[in-house]
């Protein structure tokens, strides 16, 4: 959700007095969709990442946007050919890492946030990163944009292994599974002006722009394609939705994270025919 946190951050954190959660959900739905939600009678697929933010508390979705639990989970999934990152060093002190026997290349960021991401080299400079890291154990996505799931992740920071050669990351396979079934794959290629393109689970393109990000040029899918869509099944299934982000990369299926909002609710899909299709896939829980 990187794209929306960044836009909606600067005008979040100027706000004086905060509007009851309700309505200033539907002011930011009206700003950035354009048309007027309908939370109550949530039909698209937007309307129902809203309808989650506004309502949804159950015990199922506490751990998801907490990225260590997260991994624990796909660990304990016992999927034999996923690969979850190593965890190299969690805390709230970064001066720990002072004494981190830390890889040559490697990757710092926040257990409890969304976009935010710092790559390291070789010993850490703890100057450095006390400048980068300085508000980082702050909340934002529970008190800015009310998701609450993010209110149950532990703020801490944590050292991962880096995916992929420095400098260029694998592609970022996000997809959207409904009651354990994939529907849709968003493949980002944040190296690449951030191109992003929708696929169906047969890998047919859709000329789907989903943000504002540019429509990437047709790729050939992934070599693991069908074991993705499988751990992303097992992953999923215990969720009505859950977005299962996946790196396919050295020949490994690698795990990225679970999204319970992705951007918020608050993107747009153009054609907007196109987010109505997705909802009807959804189907909520009766809380």
């Amino acid at each position: 959700m990187t794209g929306i946190t960044r836009r909606v951050r600067g005008a979040a954190g100027s706000v004086a007095y905060r509007l009851p959660v309700g309505i200033e959900r539907r002011l930011l739905f009206g700003y950035y969709q354009r048309k007027l939600p309908r939370f109550g009678k949530p039909v698209t697929f937007s309307d129902k990442v809203n309808w989650r933010i506004l309502h949804d508390r159950r015990p199922l979705l506490e751990f998801t946007c907490d990225k260590l639990a997260m991994k624990e989970y796909a660990r304990k999934a016992g999927l034999d050919r996923l690969h979850i990152p190593l965890t190299l060093w969690s805390g709230t002190d970064i001066g720990d890492l002072r004494t981190a026997d830390l890889p040559e290349h490697w990757v710092l960021k926040p257990n409890h946030r969304s976009g935010l991401v710092y790559f390291g080299t070789g010993r850490a400079d703890l100057r450095e990163l006390a400048t980068v890291t300085a508000t980082w154990l702050e909340e934002f996505e529970s008190s800015a944009l009310r998701e609450w799931a993010y209110s149950k992740a532990r703020p801490m920071l944590l050292v991962e292994e880096l995916l992929g050669p420095p400098g260029s990351p694998p592609p970022d396979y996000k997809i959207f599974v409904f009651d354990g079934k994939p529907e849709i794959i968003e493949m980002v290629n944040r190296y690449d002006g951030n191109q992003q393109r929708l696929y169906r689970p047969d890998w047919s393109p859709l000329n789907v722009l989903y943000g504002p990000q540019g429509m990437a040029p047709i790729a050939p899918p992934p070599a693991d394609l069908d074991l993705m869509l499988d751990i992303a099944c097992q992953l999923g299934q215990p969720f009505d939705f859950i977005r299962v982000d996946l790196y396919d990369a050295h020949g490994s299926v690698i795990f990225g994270e679970l999204t319970p909002y992705p951007c918020g609710g608050l993107e747009r899909f153009r054609p907007a025919s196109f987010d109505r299709e997705l909802g009807e896939k959804w189907q909520l829980p009766a809380l």
